[in-house]
């Protein structure tokens, strides 16, 4: 396999050996190809959450070689934590999350930069944070994360992916910004965050483990598809999983011109820090 892709393209020797065997069966993938694996590797990642959803999603995207990949995370490693958030240990309890993430990926792929960020994300540090990066993928399990990192991306006009999960059920949607107001906002379907004790939470309901591997799975590709420009984005969708039935399905999503953040006329100037409970997920 090797011989034969360094064969095919002389540009491949700006790779080392170890890196053409690592990424050879993407580099031969046609979409993919030599200039889509130096995309990926010079590509920047942010991924807010390293739990149920941010965890896989990390590892898939240090297994590919996206270049630099930084974790934001202000919790420590819990035992209850290790049935889905598989980027963590059992040794890693008590460790800071973005520090266990760390550690797992340079084991797995030491061409990756890894930016640990041991915080939790406020109205004040958000746009610092994800200023240098390509994508974002929004792993959080609260409502005021989620609101707050459609905010900061859509004013920072960086594309990201939400997703959440609770019991067997999941959904992802992907913002692209472009200007015109055609790509809706998570704010444009869901436009404030409930009121307490409206949706239950992870605790209160549960959620099955593997299901944040499907769905965090997911964000990743999202992520991989808008860096290397192929296939279509969910923009404009939501995707629902039902593990239980097995069923796939997609939401047709529309912008709302009365978005408080994303409309004609925007009322939200500033970033605001919302409160609410973790593990939440809201579907229509």
């Amino acid at each position: 396999m090797l011989e034969t892709i360094t064969e095919k393209w002389g540009e491949l020797m700006n790779f080392n050996e170890a890196q053409l065997e690592r990424y050879s069966r993407q580099i031969i993938l046609s979409e993919v190809g030599v200039e889509g694996q130096q995309k990926l590797l010079d590509s920047k990642v942010l991924i807010i959450g390293t739990g149920g959803l941010g965890a896989p999603a990390a590892m898939y995207l240090a297994a590919l070689g996206i270049g630099t990949i930084g974790l934001v995370d202000g919790d420590k490693v819990e035992l209850s934590n290790l049935q889905r958030q598989i980027i963590h240990q059992t040794k890693d309890i008590g460790k800071l999350k973005a520090e266990s993430g760390k550690e797992t990926i340079l084991h797995m792929n030491p061409d990756v930069e890894v930016i640990p960020h041991n915080t939790w994300i406020n109205s004040q540090n958000i746009q610092d944070i994800i200023e240098d990066y390509d994508f974002v993928i929004d792993g959080t399990d609260n409502f005021a994360a989620k609101f707050l990192i459609n905010d900061a991306c859509v004013m920072s006009e960086k594309p990201f992916c939400h997703a959440g999960i609770i019991r067997f059920q999941g959904q992802v949607m992907t913002y692209v910004p472009n200007g015109n107001g055609v790509t809706p906002c998570y704010r444009c379907v869901f436009n404030e965050p409930p009121p307490d004790g409206v949706v239950p939470s992870c605790q209160e309901a549960g959620v099955l483990g593997l299901l944040g591997g499907v769905i965090g799975g997911l964000q990743a590709t999202e992520a991989v598809k808008y860096l290397l420009g192929i296939g279509d984005n969910l923009t404009g969708e939501l995707l629902v999983y039902d593990a239980l039935k097995m069923d796939f399905r997609k939401i047709e999503l529309h912008s709302d011109r009365d978005c408080k953040i994303c409309g004609t006329n925007p009322e939200i100037k500033d970033l605001v820090d919302y409160t609410g409970p973790k593990c939440n997920l809201q579907t229509k």
